[in-house]
């Protein structure tokens, strides 16, 4: 009787151990993970500056036309104002991410600015997305896209003006 009891016991157990392993539901584990934030000269989404009025500045892009421009001194003071000024290829937006070794991984690229700043990549005639002051368009490797803008100087005061461009990506191809 304690035989048939023992083997009953251990049945009910590996059962139980059976049943309880074929429904996993969570693992935890903690992971070391590493991230290099590098220049924009230098990272795997590279900016590239085009026009002579965009240049690296410790390795950030800065756009930059005014007096104040470093490689250009005294060849002007800025923008007309009551004027719309209209730059194409301003910088380069390229895909360089390594899994593209191996095949094409595209990258949809997102630009915000601030009024009176718009954005467009291509060319102003035949743009690919834009010009507003929200864009977005895919980058394949190995096909830098030219990214352009428009200053819109109406009704604005003498003086600087500075604004911000949000740059961002995401894998895969735009919706």
């Amino acid at each position: 009787m304690n035989k048939l009891f023992g083997i009953a016991l251990f049945l009910a157990g590996l059962m139980l151990a059976v049943g309880a392993g074929a429904n996993f539901r969570y693992f935890e584990a903690d992971r070391d993970m590493t991230v290099a934030i590098v220049s924009d000269d230098s990272e795997l989404i590279d900016l590239t500056p085009v026009q002579p009025y965009v240049y690296l500045n410790n390795g950030k892009l800065t756009v930059e036309i005014s007096s104040g421009h470093p490689e250009y001194p005294g060849y002007g003071d800025g923008l007309s104002t009551d004027s719309l000024y209209v730059f194409e290829e301003m910088f380069n937006v390229s895909n360089e991410l390594w899994e593209n070794a191996g095949q094409d991984y595209p990258i949809c690229v997102t630009i915000k600015a601030q009024l009176p700043v718009k954005v467009f990549a291509g060319t102003y005639d035949s743009p690919i997305a834009g010009p507003d002051d929200t864009i977005s368009f895919t980058v394949y490797h190995g096909q830098p896209v030219p990214v352009g803008m428009i200053f819109d100087n109406t009704g604005l005061d003498l003086g600087g003006h500075q604004i911000q461009l949000d740059i961002s990506a995401v894998a895969g191809e735009c919706e």
